[in-house]
């Protein structure tokens, strides 16, 4: 539900962090945004942030590393049609911000200055999809290391071929707020904890690697032992498998996707095509085929923001707005783009709450929140079943596209040979080639098990990381590339 009480309450908690230490107040922000207004724009806003970040690492048995960091600051923007002046400053001030915003305001599309009357004060409605609390504080720093070192004592006991153990653990507490030139104030009080375990298994001179974690927006007693065992197992697990793996197959076949976190490439192959920019611009595949046909029947594709303690949900996006549960594609036809601020207006649409920025020190643009195809009938086993020669991918590693064309190229951290519906072996090496919009129309079965991953994707665009969100059901895909070694 949306409502203006929680905004009031984070509004208070902003204020009393980022406005009141620095003798600023609502007024001091009119007047930057007076300053802007006085010429001619079509947007401006002013962006606080105040950002606490520890982390801990162990290896070697030893938690070798522990950090904390505070960051800082005001960003201010003005856009005038598609050009857009920003400025950023560390120092939280009076002075600043007059700085920053008469730096800004020559962006003006007229030199001339005009008296402008200040829309009154807007409380932004906004959703409670997480705790206000403060990660760092809700465990102890012996709590922390114990916590690192059960991760290593369980691994080690999983298996004899265990011979190195890396884990890590984050927790941070983001506080911003955001006042607009329409007069729409929001803020937003944003936990975020991860945890991940990385093992290194050896066998007859052979080593190999295993990843697992996850996290969210929530304290770390999230963590709890039975949590800490299934990432332990599914490290152990993927690298005990590797350790059997041999040489991938190359040439085009079919492949299925496993559940969860092989959304990665859903997320790389499509959604960053779905975003507005790319569109407004021109440059994705996908521009201007609004209403057309580009998936296959039965895949539905959604960029939802709203989802309670996920790493990729929002209260309100870094523009003030309220996030969305957005439908992209709906049973194989495109209804919408991702959209910030300023390319929902010069698209003529309205923004769907995805303007996010990596600080205060950066612009914000249109980005994911969570993606991901909802589920369709089929059960997993007989879409593995169904392959005759192909492969059957269950995680991923990195991966990267061209917006332009659609193109990808993933590689696989884990994957499997299968043959007349029987799997035979894992394999190495494997990477998947192919185009988005392509690959979407080849889609042939679609599994009942969607499932979102465990909290750890973080995307990377035009240099800024944010946390997201991805996930899928089991998916069988005909006819894609896949480069191997064999």
């Amino acid at each position: 539900m949306i409502s203006r009480e929680p905004t009031l309450e984070r509004l208070a908690t902003a204020r009393a962090l980022l406005l009141e230490p620095f003798g600023l107040d609502e007024s001091h922000l009119a007047r930057a945004l007076a300053e802007i207004r006085a010429h001619r724009v079509d947007d401006a806003d002013l962006y606080f942030q105040s950002t606490r970040s520890e982390g801990w690492s162990l290896e070697e048995g030893i938690v070798k590393t522990g950090s904390f960091s505070i960051d800082q600051g005001v960003g201010v923007r003005a856009v005038s049609g598609e050009k857009t002046a920003f400025a950023y400053s560390d120092d939280i001030s009076e002075a600043s911000l007059l700085d920053a915003a008469r730096t800004v305001r020559a962006i003006a599309s007229a030199s001339r200055t005009a008296r402008v009357k200040l829309p009154a004060h807007r409380v932004a409605p906004s959703r409670s999809l997480y705790p206000g609390v403060d990660p760092i504080g809700t465990l102890d720093s012996t709590a922390k290391v114990a916590l690192l070192e059960q991760a290593e004592r369980m691994a080690r006991a999983k298996d004899p071929r265990i011979v190195q153990v890396m884990a890590g653990l984050a927790a941070e507490h983001d506080v911003v707020l955001v006042a607009r030139a329409d007069g729409t104030l929001a803020a937003d009080v944003r936990p975020r904890v991860r945890l991940s375990v990385t093992v290194i298994a050896e066998q007859n001179g052979r080593r190999e690697m295993g990843s697992a974690g996850g996290g969210g927006r929530f304290g770390l007693a999230y963590f709890d032992t039975a949590r800490l065992q299934s990432y332990v197992d599914d490290a152990v697990g993927a690298a005990l498998t590797n350790l059997e793996s041999r040489p991938a197959p190359a040439g085009e076949m079919t492949v299925v996707l496993g559940p969860g976190w092989p959304g990665v490439l859903l997320h790389e192959a499509v959604g960053h095509g779905l975003e507005g920019d790319f569109n407004r611009k021109g440059s994705s595949a996908f521009s201007g085929r609004i209403g057309e046909r580009v998936a296959a029947r039965g895949v539905t594709v959604l960029d939802d923001g709203t989802i309670a303690d996920r790493r990729g949900s929002l209260n309100v996006d870094d523009e003030g707005h309220a996030t969305q549960r957005n439908v992209l594609i709906e049973d194989g036809i495109l209804r919408g783009y991702i959209q910030d601020a300023m390319n929902a207006r010069l698209m003529k649409v309205a923004p769907t709450g995805n303007g996010r920025r990596e600080s205060y020190a950066h612009i914000p643009m249109p980005r994911m929140t969570n993606t991901y195809m909802l589920g369709g009938d089929k059960d997993p086993q007989e879409i593995v079943a169904s392959i005759q020669r192909g492969l059957y991918a269950t995680n991923f590693g990195g991966g990267q596209v061209d917006i332009t064309s659609g193109k990808f190229v993933f590689s696989a951290s884990e994957a499997f040979w299968v043959e007349n519906g029987r799997i035979q072996y894992p394999v190495k090496g494997a990477t998947i080639v192919g185009n988005g919009p392509d690959a979407l129309t080849r889609v042939s079965m679609i599994g009942n098990d969607m499932r979102l991953d465990t909290g750890v994707g973080t995307c990377g665009k035009e240099g800024q990381s944010v946390p997201v969100g991805v996930g899928q059901p089991t998916l069988r895909i005909d006819g894609l590339t896949v480069g191997g070694t064999a």
